[in-house]
């Protein structure tokens, strides 16, 4: 069975409040048309989720409900990711996103660059609807560490870097946005939750998820898929700062490989206290699916 089908059976478990949270994603886009069609067809693409997937399985683990506010939570979350996914495709001229033309070769990247903001504007009349002023501080403190993530990122091309800042990158880029989506909900949880060991989970799955997407990045077969654009581009991640070179990178997969694991260890260290059910056991699951074997 290929990691999509593993993946798709997982979230089937909560394809409910995934549904709902599409819904509200596409129903909050309302702008001049085509490029209202567009954006709404976009955020519908398929997509993993896994950032609401993952907190949506830990309450459900531990036989809570999940509320209006924290369904408004991860729709933010959703947008968030997607509003970035657009910014993203303009700086690296992308033409093509999940097999789908990007919005900036759709039309250009003025355009797109605005329309990334302008979901980022949606994100934040959620929030205010929440009434919560730490929510929104948390929210913007995330939008900011994902920013800087970026600019370091660009300032730091074609240098090979430390193991140490290539995990600071990754998680400012990639892991606070994961932290942010349990942060967030547990905030509206209808009891008190050890914030500081579902921190460590989302952000240790955070930062797996981000290595496994690099290693792919080299390793992958798939060939709708560039390879090695981000070494390409002077993007130099873990195989290569291991490795030392562009070249010959075996070395730097083997150790980039060990280092996935230990963070997907470390994840899995902090489920212990959750019941046995198939929430967990799903939840379980997906830090084995971001084992790159």
């Amino acid at each position: 069975m290929s990691f999509n089908q593993k993946y798709s059976n997982i979230k089937s478990l909560v394809l409910e409040e995934l549904d709902i949270i599409e819904k509200n994603m596409v129903s909050k886009i309302n702008v001049r048309e085509p490029l209202n069609t567009f954006i709404r067809e976009f955020l519908m693409l398929p997509s993993k989720r896994i950032r609401s997937v993952l907190p949506l399985l830990y309450l459900k683990a531990d036989n809570q409900s999940v509320t209006h506010e924290q369904i408004q939570i991860l729709t933010a979350i959703e947008l968030i990711h997607n509003a970035s996914l657009i910014h993203d495709d303009v700086i690296d001229n992308s033409d093509m996103r999940r097999a789908h033309k990007t919005l900036s070769n759709e039309f250009d990247n003025k355009l797109a660059v605005i329309s990334g903001d302008y979901i980022l504007s949606v994100v934040m009349q959620i929030l205010t609807n929440l009434g919560s002023v730490e929510l929104i501080s948390k929210f913007s403190q995330t939008i900011e560490k994902m920013c800087v993530g970026e600019i370091n990122q660009n300032f730091n091309r074609y240098k090979f870097g430390t193991i140490e800042e290539y995990i600071e990158k990754t998680k400012n880029k990639t892991a606070y946005l994961f932290e942010i989506s349990f942060m967030a909900v547990l905030m509206f949880a209808r009891k008190k939750y050890d914030c500081e060991t579902l921190s460590k989970f989302a952000l240790d799955t955070g930062i797996a998820f981000q290595i496994r997407d690099d290693l792919l990045n080299l390793t992958d077969d798939d060939t709708s898929k560039p390879k090695n654009n981000d070494i390409e581009d002077g993007i130099y991640n873990a195989p290569v700062i291991y490795s030392g070179q562009t070249e010959d990178l075996s070395q730097g997969i083997e150790k980039t490989r060990v280092l996935l694991n230990n963070y997907i260890k470390s994840a899995r260290a902090n489920l212990t206290d959750l019941p046995d059910n198939e929430y967990k056991t799903a939840l379980y699951d997906i830090l084995e699916l971001l084992n790159n074997d």
